[in-house]
């Protein structure tokens, strides 16, 4: 993923004809709308490119530059493309100010997919030619069978001998896709439910109908049964350290959506509020030990970016009277090192098909700001700093509770 050359985004500046690129002259009108349906078209890469698409941001349609002021504010609108949820998967972009032809320029270059399908408000934007346009059902089944033989996510590999009755028909079509598709593209679409399966990533193929790991974690009958790590172990131990006695015990399994909502019960259910009337006063004072948000970022944090492969342990949720424990097996991924672990835009994304399913299901609103709530709402409520433990194959993030 090597940056392109000054030389390079000149030449596709200047090539008017070209399909990976998009030129805008500023950021104003329905530039953000034009600039991101773009983004979904380069990440989707129809015609198999391999090479990334550029927006420019400071150039006119003849592949002049506009001598724009490019500022910090800027930069910083066009990173959110990645990350305000409103594409799924999360794309692979860049953002830079470049000097081009003796003028500021702002470069967004966007890398095609591993796991395409890419949508955009739940539609796929394609590149036809140097125009923008929609995917056709034939240019979807193109797509699907692209992200078969190039993905490299754990979470869209077929689970082998796994039937396609496993998956729950039912609550795909009633709702997992009204939250995931633009109603417009719903009420149009004449694709069978295989098709409709295979471009969500559920299946492999329409020719190969077997679910998927995220087939399975989203919309499986017996999730747990194909994937013997799915699940939340939950202790409330009574102390501080290991060994101490058990409360209460529960393992939350199902689907992905069931094992987050009777996590959010669970986390409710014991985070009780403590309440204390000051001595000679009639004002009632009330804490509570952790910020309910940031517990719930946290755990969904884990379930998102937790490793499927390769084990069988649990998100681990252990409650002491003085902390809260939650283990994440999985370490760093991609960009993210032991080093930079929670830095503020430092992210990438070990199962994007399971990321891209939080946030149809309303679990996740803006990528890469689960870490930063947490701190924020931790420091507000009056919190200890929050505090995590990076190793290669796991994550502990521990939070203490308000003195």
């Amino acid at each position: 993923m090597n940056p392109l050359s000054d030389q390079e985004l000149a030449t596709l500046l200047e090539d008017l004809e070209s399909d990976r690129i998009e030129r805008k002259r500023a950021w104003a009108g329905d530039a953000a709308e034009k600039a991101r349906q773009a983004v979904c078209a380069f990440a989707n890469d129809l015609p198999n490119h391999g090479r990334p698409g550029v927006v420019f941001i400071g150039a006119n349609d003849d592949g002049s530059v506009a001598s724009i002021d490019v500022t910090d504010q800027l930069l910083l609108t066009l990173s959110d493309i990645k990350t305000d949820g409103k594409t799924v998967p999360p794309p692979t972009l860049t953002v830079e100010r470049r000097v081009l032809k003796g003028a500021p320029v702002a470069i967004v270059t966007v890398w095609p997919a591993d796991s395409p399908p890419v949508r955009y408000e739940g539609r796929i934007w394609i590149r036809i030619g140097p125009r923008r346009g929609l995917a056709s059902a034939q240019d979807e089944r193109i797509l699907n069978e692209k992200r078969r033989y190039r993905d490299r996510a754990f979470d869209t590999h077929p689970i082998q001998g796994c039937p396609l009755s496993e998956l729950n028909r039912t609550v795909f079509e009633n709702e997992y896709l009204p939250q995931a598709v633009a109603g417009d593209v719903l009420a149009v679409n004449a694709r069978s439910y295989e098709e409709r399966l295979a471009s969500m990533g559920m299946i492999a193929s329409v020719d190969d109908p077997t679910p998927t790991v995220i087939g399975v974690l989203a919309l499986g009958k017996t999730p747990r049964s194909w994937v013997p790590c799915a699940y939340v172990q939950f202790l409330r131990i009574r102390g501080t350290e290991w060994g101490d006695p058990v409360a209460d015990e529960q393992e939350l399994d199902g689907t992905l959506d069931l094992v987050l909502r009777r996590l959010d019960d669970k986390i409710k259910a014991t985070l009780a509020v403590s309440v204390d009337f000051t001595s000679g006063s009639t004002t009632e004072l009330r804490s509570i030990p952790y910020p309910l948000s940031a517990l719930q970022q946290l755990t969904r944090n884990a379930v998102m970016h937790r490793s499927y492969e390769g084990t069988n342990a649990p998100v681990r949720v252990y409650w002491f009277d003085d902390r809260i424990e939650i283990t994440n097996p999985g370490g760093p991924y991609g960009t993210v090192t032991a080093e930079n672990f929670g830095r503020p835009g430092v992210s990438d994304y070990r199962n994007p098909s399971v990321a891209t399913v939080l946030k149809a299901m309303g679990f996740v609103q803006r990528f890469g700001f689960g870490i930063a709530e947490a701190r924020r709402s931790l420091a507000a409520n009056g919190n200890p700093p929050l505090d995590f433990q990076v190793e290669p194959t796991v994550v502990l993030a521990s939070v203490r509770k308000v003195p």
